[in-house]
């Protein structure tokens, strides 16, 4: 899909991890092995989407319900602010050059987040890093879809067809960009243009202005 060409694209839904905030796996693995928490260590490590993170990104758990699930996985009394910074050091730094690349699309497109997340990840997000010399989220996004709010989570169609009909946007001129191809497709399969995002940057050098 060569983006510059799709002039019936008026509304782009962004991923958060992996697209916007680059994930960085093995500071959250040594994070959890420093406080102590080596099994969730290895949760992290095996890229466990159920269970415990499930029950967090889909809003079946609060951040404070999260901590006593690991104190009772790990056996130890660590406190909750220990555990919620060795999960949150699975973010990294957004750079400067893709909020900028938000507030330029914004200009001529709708644009949406829809990611899979949970209360403490999104907390870090919206008041750390996607800060940008004073603009806010509404700046950034017309909308935020989070999976732990909506009580549904990416792959399911459901999702897509939520967003869409929360935001009263079209399906077919919308394009989403995640870095899951399982993700792309089921957007695809409600209608959704979709573009796999490879790695952090890929999405910035596609012809998307």
């Amino acid at each position: 899909m060569v983006l510059t060409e799709s002039k019936e694209i008026r509304n782009i839904i962004f991923d958060l991890g992996g697209v916007i905030v680059p994930l960085r796996p093995e500071r959250c693995i040594e994070a959890f092995h420093f406080i102590g928490a080596g099994k969730i260590a290895r949760y992290v490590e095996e890229h466990r989407v159920e269970d415990l993170f499930l029950d967090a990104e889909i809003g079946n758990i609060d951040s404070h319900e999260f901590c006593n699930r690991v104190r009772e996985l790990v056996g130890k009394d660590i406190p909750d602010d220990k555990i919620v910074w060795a999960w949150n050091e699975l973010l990294g730094n957004v750079p400067q050059s893709k909020l900028e690349r938000l507030l330029l699309l914004r200009r001529k497109y709708n644009v949406y987040l829809l990611s899979n997340t949970n209360d403490m990840h999104w907390d870090k997000c919206e008041n750390v890093l996607l800060g940008h010399e004073g603009h806010g989220l509404h700046e950034l996004f017309n909308d935020v879809f989070l999976s732990y709010r909506l009580h549904l989570a990416k792959p399911d169609t459901e999702i897509f067809r939520r967003v869409v009909g929360m935001a009263g946007i079209t399906p077919d001129e919308t394009l989403f960009i995640d870095d899951s191809k399982v993700n792309c497709d089921a957007a695809t399969k409600v209608g959704i243009h979709s573009l796999w995002n490879k790695d952090d940057d890929y999405w910035l050098s596609c012809g998307l202005s």
